[in-house]
């Protein structure tokens, strides 16, 4: 018993120095974590959603496209609806609807918006070897739906990936731009209009 009482007190203290010295170690990784931020360009407490509460509610509009590159063999195949998950189209809208519904879920620093009406639209270019979506926001709100079209087309443009990459695993997804907005204090924006001014 009078050794078992001997280590008992000599491992004491041992423990203490060992609880003592972690305390130091978690205490130095705060400190270098903290320090690593503060050194970041903006810090690290600098992301947050913008308030948008003093502006006014007006009627906010968004276009967009994308296009999926493909082969021409999987474009006839999804023309003619013989893929084996379905009607590629339908399914590429639905999604594209689905994810402007979603975005602020998505995206980090997205508003949930009051959206008013989503239309996507899917279109086979034989021609070009393509599908082309395109997508059509609408809301009444306090800030613009620029991100939900443009959510709604990447979304629809990786359904159509999906639904296709067995036949063609070489398909590419591209040019996914804003193509115009209205409304906001920014005011509108149109793409065809900017491309004309870079080529003056």
């Amino acid at each position: 018993m009078k050794t078992t009482e001997r280590m008992e007190k000599i491992e004491l203290p041992e423990k203490i120095n060992r609880n003592r010295a972690g305390s130091k170690v978690s205490a130095g990784r705060k400190k270098l974590t903290k320090e690593a931020a503060d050194k970041r360009p903006g810090g690290g407490e600098k992301i947050r959603m913008v308030d948008v509460a003093d502006k006014a509610e007006t009627l906010r509009t968004a276009e967009a496209r994308g296009e999926v590159r493909m082969s021409a063999g999987l474009l006839k195949r999804i023309l003619e609806n013989t893929l084996p998950k379905g009607d590629v189209l339908a399914a590429a809208r639905l999604a594209g609807i689905q994810a402007a519904k979603k975005t602020s879920e998505l995206i980090p620093l997205c508003h949930p918006l009051r959206i008013t009406s989503v239309e996507v639209e899917v279109r086979p270019i034989m021609s070009r070897e393509l599908v082309e979506v395109r997508s059509f926001v609408t809301a009444v709100d306090r800030t613009g739906v620029e991100m939900e079209a443009l959510t709604a087309v990447a979304a629809a443009c990786l359904t159509v990936y999906d639904m296709g990459k067995a036949f063609d695993k070489r398909m590419v997804i591209g040019e996914i731009h804003l193509v115009s907005k209205t409304g906001g204090k920014s005011g509108n924006f149109c793409w065809g209009e900017v491309v004309s001014r870079r080529k003056k």
